[in-house]
């Protein structure tokens, strides 16, 4: 399986320019819970620097990791689909700063520039299918330790 592509490292650069156009900053502390699964999914978040954990809640008390992101992944792509809900939940295992993109403005820009949608859109989809596929194998590897890949 080969890693995702970075999402501003491969948008072309005017397509960038825009999408970063919308960008705002933020971070997160330690330990903060950036969002939780099943909530409102509105924004995504371009990891600049820290790293973050994706979870889901499957038995105990606590979030089982199911995956982690650092500097350049994308963290959020519920905002794209209905019913707009967060597939997993997220904290920051250390502090974290991100760019910080509202959902409703860049589903603007991509109807306004099918082009900039098109290109954006890919690059999520293959970042999503690495993701899926790597969080099966993570929960494989916790669930099932002897069932065949």
């Amino acid at each position: 399986m080969t890693a995702p592509r970075r999402l501003l490292r491969v948008l072309p650069p005017g397509h960038r320019e825009r999408l970063m156009a919308l960008a705002g900053e933020v971070s997160f502390e330690q330990g903060q819970r950036i969002f939780e699964e099943r909530g409102t999914a509105d924004r995504f978040w371009i990891v600049r620097s820290g790293t973050v954990t994706l979870d889901l809640r499957l038995a105990g008390p606590r979030p089982t990791a199911v995956s982690s992101l650092e500097s350049g992944d994308l963290l959020g792509w519920s905002w794209l689909f209905p019913p707009f809900q967060w597939d997993f939940g997220a904290e920051a295992l250390s502090p974290v700063r991100a760019y910080e993109f509202q959902g409703a403005e860049v589903q603007a820009l991509c109807d306004e520039d099918p082009a900039f949608g098109y290109a954006l859109l890919r690059v999520i989809a293959e970042i999503l299918a690495y993701r899926v596929q790597a969080a099966r194998v993570r929960l494989l590897d916790l669930f099932a330790p002897h069932a065949g890949r």
